[in-house]
């Protein structure tokens, strides 16, 4: 058994700086936490596995060291792996009270704004000894892409309508250009792509209603995108997802109106919904229609899926900034 922290880094976030960054980070982490283990990935969701041996070994703290797809990846491992598609699958934590701890290196920083954690990776690090909280997660079944029924946590935000395209422009972009400018690259790309779509949803066991959307976003955190601040008032421990329904909106009004959702100002505004849930479906209304999903700035599959919050699921170590 060891109870040492374990630091869980993708050395290829941020386009392989962050492997080039490891030997500075390494040190002002051993002065921060003391001795810890650590495991570097290799390949894509090797990441959940790592953190699963190591909390079930003992370990307490987990220190995910990449960007917002690393830090949704660490959060698989907080979890026992279930069959794929089995919504019955009990969805309870390995061991309650372990805590996530983030240092964001990737390009988009989406989570860690909602922690009120800095950008600059070294500060983020010496906030490591903060204040812990409860936080809820997300669990997902959806359609992956090679068709079968799959599930997956989250702990950020799921989305699904334009975000899915996007995720699937940036993730096959360099990301050269950094977090911000590389998803107003891709929301730019996309929106040339895509055209609204028609979905069914239903909130817990309310009745299921229709539109036509841009995207929906289903919220545990608040930001998204490289920096957009979809969901201002939502809680990471409050028990509720925040759903903001973008509707029937066209090109122009996404031009307008993206400057509001930048600063969070944007509910209220037209064609834009707020709502509160713990269970949300949602499939689409026409036949062969590839509604695609966004986990975390990841794209996993698409609809039909379903989002079920698991509350408490596990702590975070959060800092001074917008939480």
């Amino acid at each position: 058994m060891s109870a040492k922290p374990f630091v869980c880094v993708n050395p290829a976030s941020a386009n392989g700086r962050t492997g080039e960054r490891w030997p500075e980070l390494a040190q002002v982490l051993r002065a921060t936490l003391g001795d810890f283990d650590v495991a570097m990935t290799r390949a894509p969701r090797e990441a959940g596995e790592l953190v699963r041996r190591a909390i079930t070994a003992g370990a307490t703290l987990i220190v995910s060291v990449g960007g917002d797809g690393t830090h949704n990846e660490v959060v698989q491992g907080f979890f026992a792996p279930s069959g794929a598609g089995d919504a019955a699958a009990p969805k309870t934590p390995l061991r309650p009270g372990v805590t996530l701890g983030i240092v964001p290196t990737g390009t988009g920083g989406d989570f860690r704004r909602t922690l009120g954690f800095p950008k600059d990776a070294v500060a983020a690090i010496r906030l490591l000894r903060g204040e812990r909280v409860d936080a809820d997660a997300g669990h997902l079944n959806y359609i992956a892409h090679d068709g079968k029924p799959a599930q997956a946590y989250f702990i950020n935000i799921c989305s699904f309508g334009i975000s899915g395209l996007v995720d699937k422009i940036v993730n096959e972009s360099s990301k050269a250009l950094g977090g911000r400018l590389s998803f107003l690259s891709g929301v730019a790309r996309a929106s040339l792509q895509y055209k609204n779509q028609r979905v069914r949803v239903r909130l817990d066991d309310g009745l299921p209603f229709e539109r036509t959307i841009n995207n929906i976003a289903v919220a545990n955190a608040r930001y998204f995108g490289g920096g957009m601040r979809i969901a201002p008032k939502a809680e990471i421990g409050d028990g509720l997802f925040d759903v903001i329904v973008v509707g029937d909106l066209s090109t122009l009004d996404m031009v307008r109106g993206l400057s509001h959702i930048y600063k969070g100002t944007h509910l209220g505004r037209p064609k834009i919904e707020t709502n509160r849930a713990r269970r949300i479906h949602a499939e689409p209304l026409e036949a062969g229609q590839s509604v695609l999903l966004d986990m975390d700035g990841e794209q996993p599959g698409r609809l039909p899926a379903t989002f079920e919050l698991v509350p408490s699921a596990l702590k975070v170590i959060v800092g001074p900034g917008d939480r």
